[in-house]
């Protein structure tokens, strides 16, 4: 996943149905004594909407908390989309534009409080390790490099096979990435963590070999390919927000026939258009482990 120089400007045209961050402060600076419990964080996605339906299907949101003994105050961080899911899955088809238009960025949130009623009801409040001041302040300069510098969201895991062993095509970034991340910063900073079970979600495309299509100026400019931009908004169009029941049958329809039939799958990734040669069982969700670090990797920025 490509890091960036910085973070664009949001597009007015991009709005979010539920405001990002609502309540989002600065992280505070720690005193170098004071001792901070960080609790893993875990709930079915949109539970505040839905309570635990998705957690049935095991679609979980990730998050981190930190509890400051000096002072006795709770923090929540976590990472997602500034748009919602939608908006960064696939793109807007807008009249007069022949590019297709995303409204997608994930980005750091952190706000004071652990709303533990929404963690413990259908999902998980655990400890995972006890951290210094000296070493949160540190993990505090890592995620402001990290926020500004990884900035699309990206649904998809694109893998070869179901096999463990296979290989994977193109890597998600989404909420349980940066809680992995801000995990691995704290181990390499000397963070030790207790051996508890940690499972994530994945949502899993099946496919053959990726043939690279181009950039939005490549395919889409006045010297693009006529042809293939018509193929990659057509594939996309079944994917916008629909206002009637019928509607969404007719393209779910579209989607299978797309999809699954003729095994085509146009996928937007670090700026760049790829074609996925879709093969079974074409996509999968998963709920598995990734083990908590034992231990210094080497780590990616500061």
């Amino acid at each position: 996943h490509r890091r960036f120089d910085y973070r664009p400007k949001t597009d007015p045209y991009c709005q979010a149905r539920y405001t990002f961050c609502p309540t989002g402060s600065a992280i505070p600076l720690m005193k170098e004594e004071d001792v901070i419990e960080v609790y893993r964080l875990q709930a079915p996605v949109w539970e505040f909407k839905y309570g635990d339906l998705l957690g049935h299907l095991k679609i979980m949101h990730d998050a981190v908390g930190f509890r400051s003994s000096l002072t006795g105050k709770n923090y929540t961080m976590e990472w997602y989309e500034l748009f919602q899911l939608g908006n960064c899955t696939f793109p807007h088809l807008r009249p007069g534009m022949d590019a297709p238009f995303w409204c997608n960025q994930g980005a750091a949130c952190f706000y004071e409080g652990i709303d533990d009623a929404h963690w413990k009801e259908n999902g998980t409040l655990v400890l995972v390790t006890t951290i210094s001041g000296t070493m949160f302040n540190e993990m505090a300069k890592w995620v402001k490099y990290d926020n500004e510098t990884g900035i699309y969201y990206e649904t998809w895991t694109v893998q070869a096979s179901p096999d463990k062993r296979a290989g994977v095509w193109f890597d998600s970034y989404e909420c349980s990435k940066f809680i992995l991340r801000t995990y691995q910063k704290l181990a390499d900073l000397g963070a030790v963590f207790n051996k508890i079970q940690t499972n994530y979600t994945s949502i899993i495309l099946f496919s053959g070999e990726p043939i690279y299509l181009g950039n939005e100026t490549s395919i889409f400019g006045p010297l693009g390919n006529k042809t293939l931009a018509a193929a990659i908004r057509d594939f996309y169009y079944p994917f916008k927000p629909h206002r009637t029941v019928g509607e969404f049958f007719v393209d779910l329809l579209k989607i299978i026939n797309r999809v699954i039939l003729n095994h085509q799958f146009y996928l937007f990734y670090n700026l760049e258009y790829w074609f996925l040669p879709m093969k079974a069982p074409y996509l999968k969700i998963i709920y598995e482990e990734v083990p908590l670090p034992n231990g210094s990797k080497t780590s990616s920025g500061l």
